[in-house]
């Protein structure tokens, strides 16, 4: 009599929106750890290391191999471009709380979501967001400094061009390869300031262990966990849920900076929060 064949349990599939809300969260939580580092290696010598360890990180996991085509390779440089320009938010958290600085960041997805909806409910929840973002920074607020919001919006214009990106690198490879070689390229990129602004600061063993810790919070696991959403669901889904960096971000700050939050700042992020969970649950199957 022939025993009975084992039954194989199918593998566990992670919903792509608990992707995007776990690198929500990691990449929200480094930045303000990141920002506690500032007093010794500097906003750009913090912004280096966490890509250039980061890069080293992805780069052994991976050992990816450079694309032949030469389109695939401009794509891949195209998004270690948008990834350094995502960095510049480093540059604005001097100026601004991390939950603030957090909210201009989302314009960039914001303004995907609004540009590739096709359906008036995606509108409808991005809209929503855009208020928040409205009554986060807008005149009902504290003034904030200009040049933190300047640089806000040039890490927005980073984030958006890394959405629309990412989901076409990813269509590359399935391995993640791609994304270790942009993350190389943006740190090819960004190294030279953070060199020229912190020097032998950043070769402290205290200093390169938090900054490891930084790159795998903020950069390693959230792009991580991001491309893999974006092969399964569209750019637009995906800009609306990072709505929630704003309510994360400013939850970071306040735990680990103690940046306080005042009235209208609390409405924003319901209104954020709301938005995030209506493109959940009004996503078709």
């Amino acid at each position: 009599m022939q025993s009975p064949t084992p039954t194989r349990r199918s593998p566990v599939v992670v919903p792509p929106f608990l992707l995007v809300l776990g690198a929500v969260v990691s990449v929200q939580f480094g930045q303000a750890f990141g920002k506690q580092l500032f007093a010794v290696a500097g906003p750009l010598g913090v912004s280096a290391l966490r890509l250039s360890l980061a890069a080293a990180l992805l780069l052994a996991l991976r050992r990816p191999r450079i694309p032949a085509d030469r389109r695939s390779r401009g794509l891949i440089v195209a998004l270690g471009a948008a990834i350094a320009t995502m960095n510049v938010v480093y540059l604005a958290l001097p100026h601004l709380p991390v939950g603030v600085a957090s909210t201009l960041q989302m314009l960039g997805p914001l303004s995907v979501a609004l540009l590739s909806s096709r359906r008036p409910r995606d509108v409808l929840w991005a809209a929503l967001a855009a208020a928040g973002v409205f009554l986060f920074c807008g005149p009902v607020s504290a003034p904030l400094p200009a040049v933190g919001v300047c640089l806000g919006l040039v890490s927005a214009a980073g984030m958006g061009s890394y959405l629309l990106l990412s989901h076409r690198v990813g269509a590359i490879s399935s391995d993640g390869s791609p994304l270790a070689l942009a993350v190389a390229c943006a740190a090819v990129l960004v190294l030279p300031f953070g060199i020229a602004e912190s020097g032998a600061a950043l070769l402290s063993p205290a200093v390169l262990l938090a900054g490891l810790g930084i790159a795998v919070l903020s950069a390693v696991v959230p792009y991580s966990l991001e491309l893999a959403a974006l092969r399964r669901i569209p750019p637009r889904v995906v800009g609306v849920l990072q709505s929630l960096e704003p309510v994360t971000g400013a939850l970071a700050g306040l735990l680990l900076l103690a940046e306080g939050l005042a009235l209208p700042q609390l409405v924003a992020l319901g209104c954020v929060t709301a938005a995030s969970i209506g493109a959940v649950l009004g996503r078709e199957r």
